[in-house]
């Protein structure tokens, strides 16, 4: 059983009984208690679920939950690695590449460092400390700094996008829903995801499936907007077929 089937089964549990205990979920997916200490984890930071001794109690999902980068750096690490290294094979030298804010546009920026010839539009100050080192051209939006995320977002940082272009955007979602799009918790992130998307020649959505029927405060833009989908094959066959049938062509990692 795939990690995110069993995750979905254990929420489908505990919306049924109310809790979920470690020893009982290990028994009835004959997995180890640590493997199910890791999805009550994942689910936690996700704000599905609210952890207990020994267990787990039902949380109420919130739209304007917006984890640290470091706790998203905990998540799905095998995943963005993946999604990294398929986005990394999407580029070639002497482009310019947009990254934006997140975990997995972190991974595709380390997985960028073996190019000689690229130039990286960013509003992360975390990717441009990564790039610091390398032979790439880097380009800081400026603006104000989100803490959470260590991005530039605000007035500053849209107006400078809107003086440049590029050719390939990566663009990291906290949900993706086809029929209500790209979303993210804060809005001043989401006002810079869409400049982004302006100036781009084409845009990557890359995310891992545990952010597919998802939907958060912030519409960034509609799934139409995306070109390509980079994910991995944790994600259901009705999302996949849908995303596929609105015209986006998907790359399973």
């Amino acid at each position: 059983m795939l990690n995110e089937e069993r995750r979905r089964h254990i929420l489908e549990i505990l919306n049924r009984d109310g809790r979920v205990l470690v020893v009982d979920l290990a028994k009835q997916f004959r997995t180890s208690q640590v493997t199910i200490r890791k999805d009550l984890d994942v689910l936690q930071a996700h704000g599905r679920i609210q952890r207990s001794h020994g267990g787990a109690l039902p949380a109420r999902e919130s739209a304007l939950d917006d984890p640290t980068l470091r706790e998203k750096e905990k998540l799905h690490r095998k995943e963005k690695l993946q999604i990294a290294a398929a986005a990394a094979r999407m580029v070639r030298e002497g482009q310019v590449v947009i990254l934006d804010s997140g975990t997995t546009t972190t991974a595709i920026a380390r997985a960028l460092r073996r190019f000689q010839n690229l130039t990286i539009i960013t509003n992360a100050v975390n990717i441009a400390a990564e790039l610091s080192g390398s032979s790439l051209e880097v380009i800081l939006t400026g603006g104000t700094l989100r803490k959470n995320s260590f991005s530039l977002v605000g007035p500053i940082a849209e107006e400078t996008l809107r003086r440049l272009n590029g050719d390939i955007l990566f663009l990291g979602v906290d949900g993706f829903d086809v029929q209500h799009g790209l979303t993210t918790p804060n809005l001043l992130e989401a006002k810079v995801n869409r400049a982004m998307m302006e100036v781009a020649r084409i845009v990557v959505a890359v995310c891992d499936s545990s952010k597919f029927g998802r939907r958060t405060l912030s519409a960034i833009a509609p799934s139409s907007a995306v070109h390509y989908l980079i994910t991995d094959r944790g994600v259901s066959k009705a999302d996949l077929a849908a995303v596929r049938k609105s015209g986006i062509q998907v790359t399973l990692v």
